[in-house]
């Protein structure tokens, strides 16, 4: 059970298209962050 769980684990870890969605979900939450124009303080030029 538990080296199933690592193993899985490894596996996401190594996923390129995960990554890929992570990477996408990230970009894009700061896209809506910089085109609604408050993102706190900064201001990315």
């Amino acid at each position: 059970m538990t080296q199933r769980i690592s193993k899985y684990q490894r596996f996401k870890m190594m996923n390129p298209i995960l990554q890929f969605f992570k990477f996408i979900y990230l970009s894009i939450k700061i896209m809506i962050v910089v085109a609604g124009g408050h993102g706190g303080t900064r201001k990315v030029d």
